[in-house]
């Protein structure tokens, strides 16, 4: 019993940190990869699902930055491009028609650009035009 409650304070002091602010799958990837590491397959259990929840709540704004950037992106009052079906992270948005904008380097968000979808602000990786998070 002690040596599991010693993985578990271990993943949490290195899986959490690593998935902060990475997103959901980004952090299950890192918690997995960490705990394997330190405790094998059953620690690979564990820090994927540490780091899924933590990068889920902080997701890639964080908490703190969230609102801001949405009240910043609107109040740019940028077009709002139309499209089909619903709008979450991994869509891939079409290659004509969206108009990407620099996220400015007060949220230090480097790799990314945003864009407004069915008013919504979103973060979208440039190269692939996936969406990797909906601001709402």
């Amino acid at each position: 019993m002690p040596m599991r409650l010693a993985v578990t304070a271990l993943l949490l002091g290195t899986g959490i940190t690593a998935a902060h602010a990475q997103g959901t799958a980004r952090g299950a990837q890192d918690g997995a990869a960490r705990g394997e590491a330190i405790a094998g397959p059953v620690g690979a259990v564990v820090g994927g699902a540490i780091g899924a929840a933590v990068g889920t709540a902080n997701s890639i704004l964080g908490i703190d930055r969230r609102e801001r950037f949405r009240i910043y992106a609107l109040g740019e009052r940028r077009p709002s491009f139309r499209h089909d079906g619903p709008v979450r992270v991994g869509t891939v948005l079409p290659p004509g028609g969206v108009v990407y904008y620099d996220v400015p380097p007060e949220f230090a968000l480097k790799g990314y650009n945003y864009t407004i979808v069915n008013d919504h602000p979103v973060l979208v990786e440039p190269g692939t035009r996936r969406v990797v998070e909906v601001i709402d």
